[in-house]
């Protein structure tokens, strides 16, 4: 069953639906966070995640509260490459306690869930497309074990079953490696993103923008505002009316742009806070000019 909200509650009545990513983009460790003021000067922030018992991922107290205005007023939908059981740790501000996104998109796309839950019909229509137009993900495993050295690899994962990242020290890594690995792939419609410390490998139809148009189709929104930092948001910023990306990440080192993207000099989690900022001053925009 498709999340709905009644008609005065979140998102009832509207048609406005914001797509975000979550690492890098609306929530930041603390390696990620880059204050580059003096400590007393330095923003409250909000912890939004908890992994083995310490505080993980946060945001500003000021994003915190405009994000749940954002949820009130609009579709807030989290989209991250991170597993359904990552995704789970991370607990966003919403207009009421306890409060879950409607739809979220886990898996970079593969993953569909629906009250925090996920969807099974979604679940089978991307493992069909897969099938229909990847190599299979146990071959692309079978070739990051072989390729990345032991001395700069520190983890090996497969996700959910959809794609495989490697954690790697990035300083290490190889002259050449990530080019030859992203050729590699790119032969078997597979995808390569480096973030942070992860190299992922992914299947080239597993898109986030393929899930949003699910929840776009679901949700009936005629507004569409997104952000990202990574190659593999790309594809989500390109699928809305407006789109953001942070002044840090893979987008912004390679000076990625496009048409209705707009590039912020802001980075860390006070990019964070700005991107927050500009959805909620655009789909208040849209609301005051609605019928």
């Amino acid at each position: 069953m498709p999340a709905s909200f009644p008609a005065d509650g979140p998102g009832g009545g509207r048609s406005a639906l914001v797509v975000s990513d979550l690492d890098r983009t609306l929530i930041y460790s603390n390696q990620a966070l880059a204050l580059d003021v003096p400590d007393r000067l330095a923003p409250r922030l909000l912890s939004v995640e908890v992994y083995e018992g310490r505080a993980h991922s946060f945001l500003t107290e000021q994003a915190a509260a405009m994000l749940a205005d954002l949820a009130r007023e609009a579709w807030l939908v989290p989209a991250t490459t991170r597993t359904v059981a990552q995704y789970e740790r991370v607990n966003l501000p919403g207009p009421t306690p306890g409060w879950v996104p409607p739809y979220a998109i886990c898996g970079n796309g593969g993953q569909l869930l629906v009250d925090g839950v996920p969807d099974r019909d979604w679940r089978a229509e991307i493992t069909a497309r897969l099938a229909a137009s990847s190599a299979p993900l146990a071959e692309v495993v079978q070739h990051l074990a072989r390729s990345a050295e032991p001395e700069w690899t520190r983890a090996r994962r497969v996700a959910d079953e959809l794609f495989a990242y490697l954690v790697v020290e990035r300083a290490q890594l190889p002259d050449g490696w990530l080019d030859d690995l992203t050729g590699w792939c790119a032969e078997r419609g597979w995808t390569v993103s480096l973030q942070g410390r992860k190299v992922y490998a992914v299947p080239a139809p597993l898109r986030k923008s393929a899930a949003l148009a699910e929840v776009v189709r679901r949700t009936g929104a005629s507004t569409v505002l997104a952000a990202g930092d990574s190659l593999l948001d790309a594809d989500l910023l390109l699928a809305a009316d407006a789109a953001w990306r942070p002044g840090h990440g893979e987008l912004a080192d390679r000076g990625w742009t496009a048409p209705g993207v707009t590039a912020l000099e802001e980075v860390g989690v006070a990019a964070g806070e700005e991107i927050v900022r500009r959805f909620l001053a655009r789909v208040r925009v849209a609301a005051s000019v609605s019928p």
